[in-house]
């Protein structure tokens, strides 16, 4: 019953952000400088008549509540709307695009686990050590350093000087795509890798200097299996948690990664919706990466437990 009630508090409040972003992803538009009306003319003379008809055509004229309604209704029924810049429906422009994008989160994704973590851990076995100076000097530089400053840098070593990669472009098959996206996949992860390496070693440093765990060792346990058993397990709370916040957050950062590398996915497609002010694209995409952040962070919660024991327990004696 109690995870019956944690899960039903959680859809719940992910369907009251869903609704508050909603409203202010609507409401951000008539902020926004420009009219859609002129646009849609492209920059034609046309009469006042012509003007308040287009107006009329796109419900532009209409007050705000209703306007936010039929916008409302039509997400609610998978309808994103009409794109004024492809002349098409806004999910079949996204729906193009998503794939090269969900490849590139999902190597960024890997790098993060595998990089991430893994150095975190070894800095962290290793505390005072060489190993775990360098493993603090890279993730220093890695934290400091923005995802279009490392595009640049990887694509005049690697991709220039070396040729060992593409600069530019998505492929063509599934190897070919893998290849291209390698060098945006890492200038996207650096500053994600050198936060969770960061977060993974004060984990397990903590967990480390735990009673059991000291009690444990001095019993003669191998210390391969108290790391396992003991210190990793229970750090991964923390981990999990950062790491998600991350990975759901990255669809933002993946705009000046394909604007620097010239894939064609939904990152660079905001860039082009907001400086040709295609509302209906724009609202689309800024709704898609808050439902994938909020439902990243859900899946989370959901699973924090199912990691940390001690956090059931602790939500069971409430």
């Amino acid at each position: 019953m109690a995870r019956v009630r944690f899960l039903a508090v959680k859809l719940a409040e992910l369907v009251v952000t869903l609704l508050v972003t909603s409203f202010v992803v609507f409401s951000s538009t008539y902020l926004a400088p420009g009219d859609p009306a002129g646009f849609l003319v492209r920059g034609r003379s046309v009469s006042p008549e012509e003007l308040a008809a287009i107006r009329h055509q796109y419900g532009f004229d209409q007050p705000f509540p209703v306007r936010y309604w039929q916008w409302l209704e039509g997400v609610l029924h998978g309808d994103l709307g009409r794109s004024y810049l492809f002349h098409q429906s806004v999910a079949d422009v996204i729906w193009a695009r998503l794939p090269s994008t969900l490849l590139l989160v999902a190597v960024s994704t890997a790098l993060i686990g595998l990089a991430g973590i893994g150095a975190g851990v070894v800095a962290a076995l290793r505390n005072g050590t060489w190993a775990d100076s360098a493993v603090l000097l890279l993730v220093t530089i890695g934290a400091a350093v923005p995802a279009f400053v490392a595009a640049i840098g990887l694509k005049s070593v690697f991709g220039v000087e070396l040729g060992w990669f593409p600069t530019i472009g998505y492929g063509a098959g599934p190897l070919d795509r893998l290849h291209h996206v390698v060098l945006p996949a890492t200038a996207l992860s650096v500053t994600f890798m050198a936060l969770v390496t960061r977060v993974t070693r004060t984990a397990m440093l903590d967990e480390l200097g735990r009673e059991h765990v000291e009690v444990a060792l001095s019993r003669g346990m191998p210390r391969r299996t108290v790391v396992r058993r003991h210190v990793l397990r229970n750090a991964l709370g923390p981990i999990v948690t950062v790491s998600g916040l991350l990975v759901s957050g990255m669809l933002v950062s993946t705009a000046i990664v394909e604007s620097a590398f010239g894939m064609s996915g939904v990152g660079s497609l905001l860039v082009q919706a907001v400086d040709q002010l295609d509302f209906q694209v724009v609202q689309a995409i800024v709704l898609l990466v808050v439902v994938a952040f909020v439902v990243v962070n859900l899946l989370v919660d959901l699973v924090h437990p199912l990691i940390d024991p001690r956090v059931a327990a602790a939500g069971s004696a409430r």
